[in-house]
């Protein structure tokens, strides 16, 4: 059995990026959300090993440090460390599993370094519009607002280096693109839509 796909989805926020997810992994077998290792304490509600894989900081450096290194890619955010770790990964992929990582631009260029991913970027149709949906929210404040629409700017313009470009103007359509990204990528491999290895009588 080949391993399964490595994928690589980002969006700035208000993309709807979850939303389509959720509906493509719904529709479509042989999919795998790759759960994250963080060192933040669960939120309410959230459970180990289904949202993130809570560890303690010493844990986390020991993945971070171990050779070779534990981790496809990891960040610090607001003081607490975030982590894609490889054999949680691999051990989906190697299942035969496609295996999809929610992370952001400087994640995706870290998996980049050390992997060859299928990279799919969603955009908004305009940042006019992310802006009208961010506000439609009601819980933004101004401030994170305005904090969420420069790191979109920055985001956009790394869009370039992704392998395929999503723009949710209609979530339908968006829905139905990411699908059809992921059937051709299983085509490529020689693969069903179901994702399983395609065998035949020769």
């Amino acid at each position: 059995m080949e391993n399964g796909l490595l994928l690589v989805l980002s969006a700035p926020s208000g993309c709807g990026k979850t939303t389509i997810l959720k509906r493509v992994m719904q529709d479509l077998p042989g999919l795998v959300f790759s759960v994250s290792h963080t060192t933040r304490q669960p939120r309410p509600g959230e459970i180990d090993g289904v949202h993130y894989h809570f560890i303690e900081a010493a844990t986390f450096t020991a993945i971070r440090t171990r050779p070779p290194a534990g981790f496809l890619e990891w960040a610090e955010v607001h003081g607490n460390m975030y982590g894609t770790s490889v054999d949680e990964v691999e051990k989906h992929r190697r299942a035969g599993n496609d295996v999809i990582l929610d992370i952001d631009v400087q994640g995706a260029a870290q998996v980049r370094q050390r992997a060859e991913p299928v990279t799919i970027f969603i955009a908004p149709p305009s940042l006019a519009e992310l802006e009208c949906r961010l506000r439609g929210r009601g819980t933004e404040s101004e401030a994170t607002i305005a904090l969420r629409l420069n790191n979109a700017r920055k985001e956009l313009a790394c869009s370039g280096s992704y392998d395929y470009l999503i723009v949710n103007d209609r979530l339908d359509e968006a829905v139905a693109s990411l699908r059809s990204i992921i059937i051709a990528e299983r085509c490529r491999q020689r693969r069903t839509l179901s994702g399983r290895q395609a065998h035949w009588n020769s």
